[in-house]
């Protein structure tokens, strides 16, 4: 009887004890502000997206065989300011981007500005229309339509607009009035913004990323 007590304690005992992955603060999907910043999280459901606001501008995300997610910190409403950004990205040899992403309503506009893709190029099969030099480095401006896709506005068709930089980097000052000029120039028109944050977007592959983000 004292040898069987004795299991049944430590069992409640063990019972009791968060294990290490318990104890990782996580967010649920969704969108909302986090030490002054706006955030947002979305996944389609498909493998596993682990996502932490930290402090600050800061966020983690780690991602297991996904299907697809974007996540990140930054601002709501977007606008012209010059944002800044460092941290790591585990993203270079599977399926990720690393990008300022936001959204503009009327007309519903999805838009990139890639600073690092990893095995895939999300300009492959796009209509380039142009390019751009800024902030050290140069942008090729595509356009693609999504059809009956998820958005802002539930599902729609809506462009893409794409500014996605040749020499890719982790790191650095992106001036986005200076995409939004160029991509008006190349009769790109956006509209009123929504929000607007760096984002680390993951696609049918694994990996992790730890970005923060600043406003110069």
């Amino acid at each position: 009887m004292l040898v069987s007590s004795l299991f049944v304690t430590l069992a409640a005992v063990a019972g009791a004890i968060a294990s290490p992955l318990d104890l990782i603060p996580r967010t649920s999907p969704g969108t909302g502000t986090h030490n002054g910043f706006f955030y947002s999280f979305w996944t389609d459901g498909r493998g596993s997206v682990n996502y932490n606001n930290g402090n600050a501008g800061s966020y983690d995300v780690t991602w297991s065989n996904v299907g697809n997610f974007v996540a990140g910190k930054g601002w709501k409403p977007g606008a012209s300011r010059v944002i800044s950004y460092n941290g790591t990205w585990n993203g270079a040899n599977v399926n990720s981007y690393l990008s300022i992403y936001g959204w503009t309503r009327n007309p519903l506009i999805e838009y990139y500005v890639v600073e690092s893709y990893g095995s895939y190029n999300p300009s492959s099969g796009a209509t380039k229309r142009g390019t751009i030099q800024t902030d050290g480095g140069t942008y090729d401006i595509y356009q693609t339509q999504r059809v009956n896709q998820p958005s802002i506005e539930g599902t729609s068709t809506f462009y893409q607009f794409w500014s996605v930089r040749q020499q890719k980097r982790v790191g650095g000052t992106v001036t986005i009035q200076n995409h939004f000029d160029a991509w008006t120039n190349a009769g790109l028109r956006l509209g009123s913004h929504d929000y607007q944050i760096v984002a680390t977007e993951g696609y049918q592959s694994s990996g992790s990323a730890r970005i923060e983000v600043f406003q110069s």
